[in-house]
């Protein structure tokens, strides 16, 4: 595939304090930029990270036609960079895309273009356990055209942000009673912009009641639970490990279904099921919830301390193996090439 390379003059990677870095806020040299038009896409471009120029009157600032992925790419101890499944973020983004009415990504351009940008900036790509390049692809609607109605001209960027071990601090959450991530039938399953900029305010209400995040249930009932802010939930009872299933509602997640292959790998029952608040409740009650955790690529997985539900509150116990540590380790273990891969989910670059 042609990739028109346009490479910065002087890289600013030596200004960079690689071990105090904040999530998100640091970007490589590079990015990838492909261009949609006259009904295909146009040849990509790898050229130096910088501000872009947009019409005002471009559809992705009026209608919201915006939709994005979370990726990493890891270095193991002999300088070879892997990346974790890409081919679930490739097919997830076109998921997306297609729910948006926006235009699918071709396989050549997402990958072949990121193989090549992460071949531009390995010095980028930090050894050592936690350290990793957050990657983030995402198409945006550029046409300037202020008409409710798919646009007709896009863009499909990559760009990429060095990345340490994302702690959270301690986490606790409100079981939703009154706001709701997504609905039937609704956009919840694709990872379009609007959905995580709806969780902004109740999560604003939440922090205010001394609670860091949600765990959004379900639009029409509010009685069972589905996603804990930006991640995909698990529950532990007694031995048994309880996800909510994937709908319309529940964003597929990477790292979700990993961590259901790595149970089943470890004998470990788990359960993929609607997950009532009052089961919950009832479970804390009688000593039987043992974790709570969230799962996704920036944290991986995010142990819950304790969690509110109308005048109930129930602080999680503290355990020495717990289910949460170990798929941790296990995960990190394959993404750090520092264990076997049996099923291939690494792909070197």
């Amino acid at each position: 595939m042609d990739i028109d390379i346009q490479l910065i003059e002087q890289s600013k990677i030596d200004s960079v304090d690689f071990n105090n870095l904040t999530f998100g806020r640091t970007f490589t040299d590079h990015m990838l930029v492909c261009n949609f038009a006259d009904g295909k896409w146009q040849t990509p471009q790898i050229k130096p990270y910088g501000p872009m120029l947009f019409e005002p009157s471009a559809r992705v600032f009026h209608y919201g036609q915006a939709v994005f992925e979370g990726m990493k790419a890891f270095k193991d101890d002999n300088d070879d960079v892997f990346l974790f499944r890409p081919d679930e973020n490739f097919n997830r983004i076109n998921k997306s895309a297609e729910r948006l009415a926006m235009p699918h990504v071709p396989e050549d351009v997402f990958t072949e273009g990121l193989k090549k940008l992460l071949e531009i900036e390995n010095d980028w790509i930090k050894k050592g356990f936690g350290n990793s390049l957050y990657i983030r692809p995402f198409i945006i609607a550029t046409e300037g055209a202020i008409a409710a109605s798919p646009a007709e001209e896009y863009q499909f960027i990559i760009i990429c942000s060095p990345a340490q071990s994302y702690y959270a601090g301690e986490v606790r959450v409100i079981f939703a009673e009154k706001y709701s991530r997504s609905a039937d039938g609704g956009v919840g399953y694709a990872k379009a912009a609007g959905n995580y900029a709806a969780q902004f305010y109740p999560t604003s209400l939440a922090h205010k009641q001394g609670y860091q995040q949600i765990i959004w249930t379900d639009a029409s009932t509010h009685q069972y639970l589905e996603e804990a802010g930006t991640m995909n939930i698990f529950f532990r009872i007694g031995d048994k490990l309880v996800t909510a299933p994937n709908n319309d509602r529940i964003l597929d997640g990477v790292t979700r279904k990993s961590i259901i292959q790595l149970a089943n790998d470890n004998n470990i029952e788990i359960e993929v099921r609607r997950v009532s608040v009052s089961e919950i409740k009832e479970a804390a009650r009688l000593g039987e919830l043992k974790e709570i955790f969230g799962s996704g690529t920036a944290a991986v997985i995010n142990p819950i301390k304790g969690f509110k539900h109308q005048d109930y509150v129930f602080e999680l116990p503290e355990l020495t193996n717990s289910y949460a540590s170990l798929f941790k380790e296990k995960l990190l273990n394959i993404q750090y090439n520092k264990s076997e891969d049996k099923h291939n989910w690494r792909v070197k670059i």
